[in-house]
C-alpha cells in the first residue's frame, strides 16, 4: 500500500526538486569604455529603446543617428572619465553591481543550490549572457532582480521586456519570478535612514535641509499612466516620518531631464540654484532611486549640482552615498530575495 504524505510535511526543498535556482541582479547599464565610441554603443542601444523614447519615428532616428550620437557621446566620455574606476577600467556602476552580486553569493552561500550572477539592461554583461550562465549551471528556475526602488516602464518594465525576448527564443523555458519595487519597503526606507545619519555625523558642517533627488521623467509618461512619481512621493513621505522631518526639510527633486518635454518637476538643477539665491548655504543631497552609486550620482549630483548650488551662493554641499553594497544596501536586496524565493528554497 502506497502512503501519501500530507503536503504540509513536505519541505520546500522537496517541493522544489534538485534543481538549482538561478537569481540575476539587472542595473540599467554601463559603456565598456570611457571614450566616444564606448559611449556611443551605450547610448546608440539605450536611447533604441521605446520604453525609454517612446516615439521611435522617423525624426526620432533622424535625431538620434545625425545628431546625438555625433556629438554626445564625446562630451559624456568626460564625464564617465570623471568617475572612472581606472584600477578596473569600468564604471562604478559595474563595480558595485558586481560586489553586490558576490555578497549575496555568500550571504546564501548556505543554500548550494542558489546560483547568484548579475547583468545590465544596456551594455555588458547582458541580460541574455547572465540568463544563459544560470541555465548551464543547471537554474531551472530563475529569480530576476530589478535593482530599482521604483517601478517606471523606462527601468523596471524594460529589464522585463529583455528577459522575456531571451526566454521566448527558448525551447525549454526557466520558470520565472520578478522581484516587485520597494519603494516603500520597511528594510529599505530604515537602510536609507541608517545611510543617511550615519554620512550626517561625519560631516563637519550640519545640513539645513536635505534633497531627495530622483532621477527624472517625462511628465506624459505618468499622465499615461507610469506609476513612478507617485512611488518616489511614498518613498520620501516614509523617509520623513522615519528621519521625523517634514516636507520643509527634505526636499522631493527629480534630475536628469532630457530634450524639450517638460518632464516630473521640481528640477534638482533649478531647486539648487534657488536655495542658494534664497539664502541656504548647507545642503546634503540623497539619491533614493539609485540602487547604486553611478554617472548620475558622482558626476551629475556630486560635482554638477554642487557646482551650481555653490555658484550661486551656497557654501557647503554633500552627496550622501547610495546604499551600494554597503551592510545596509546589502540587507535589503537580500530581504527581497528570500521573500522572493519562499516555495523554491
Amino acid at each position: 500500500m502506497t502512503t501519501i504524505a500530507p503536503i504540509a510535511t513536505v519541505t520546500s526543498a522537496v517541493l522544489a526538486g534538485l534543481s538549482r535556482v538561478g537569481v540575476l541582479l539587472v542595473n540599467l547599464g554601463t559603456p565598456d569604455t570611457a571614450d566616444a565610441p564606448g559611449v556611443r554603443i551605450y547610448l546608440k542601444e539605450f536611447l533604441s529603446d521605446p520604453r525609454v523614447i517612446e516615439d521611435q519615428g522617423l525624426i526620432w532616428k533622424l535625431v538620434l543617428n545625425g545628431i546625438i550620437l555625433r556629438s554626445r557621446p564625446r562630451t559624456k566620455a568626460l564625464d564617465y572619465l570623471k568617475i572612472w574606476n581606472t584600477e578596473r577600467n569600468e564604471s562604478p556602476l559595474k563595480t558595485i553591481t558586481r560586489s553586490q552580486s558576490d555578497k549575496l553569493a555568500a550571504a546564501l552561500s548556505d543554500r548550494s543550490h542558489v546560483v547568484v550572477d548579475w547583468a545590465m539592461r544596456y551594455g555588458n554583461p547582458s541580460i541574455q549572457s547572465g540568463i544563459e550562465a544560470l541555465i548551464a549551471k543547471g537554474c531551472e528556475r530563475i529569480l530576476a532582480v530589478p535593482l530599482y526602488p521604483q517601478y517606471s516602464a523606462p527601468t523596471s518594465a524594460t529589464v522585463c521586456d529583455e528577459v522575456f525576448r531571451v526566454l521566448s527564443r527558448l525551447r525549454a523555458q526557466p520558470t520565472l519570478r520578478v522581484t516587485p519595487p520597494y519603494y516603500e519597503d520597511e528594510a529599505y526606507i530604515e537602510a536609507l535612514a541608517t545611510s543617511i545619519e550615519a554620512h550626517l555625523t561625519t560631516l563637519p558642517f550640519k545640513p539645513e535641509l536635505i534633497v531627495a533627488s530622483f532621477h527624472g521623467m517625462p511628465k506624459s509618461y505618468v499622465d499615461k499612466g507610469d506609476p513612478y512619481q507617485g512611488q518616489c512621493v511614498a518613498t520620501t513621505e516614509a523617509l520623513r516620518r522615519r528621519l521625523g522631518m517634514d516636507a520643509a526639510k527634505l526636499l522631493l527633486t527629480f534630475q536628469s531631464r532630457f530634450g524639450n518635454a517638460e518632464w516630473l518637476q521640481p528640477y534638482t538643477d533649478m531647486t539648487m540654484e534657488r536655495l542658494a539665491k534664497e539664502g541656504v548655504r548647507r545642503i546634503a543631497v540623497v539619491t533614493p532611486g539609485f540602487s547604486a552609486d553611478c554617472l548620475e550620482t558622482l558626476e551629475e549630483i556630486a560635482q554638477e549640482n554642487a557646482e551650481i548650488f555653490k555658484h550661486n551662493g551656497g557654501e557647503q554641499f554633500s552627496a550622501i552615498p547610495c546604499l551600494n553594497d554597503s551592510e545596509p544596501g546589502m540587507d535589503v536586496i537580500r530581504t527581497l530575495v528570500l521573500r522572493e524565493l519562499q516555495g523554491w528554497i
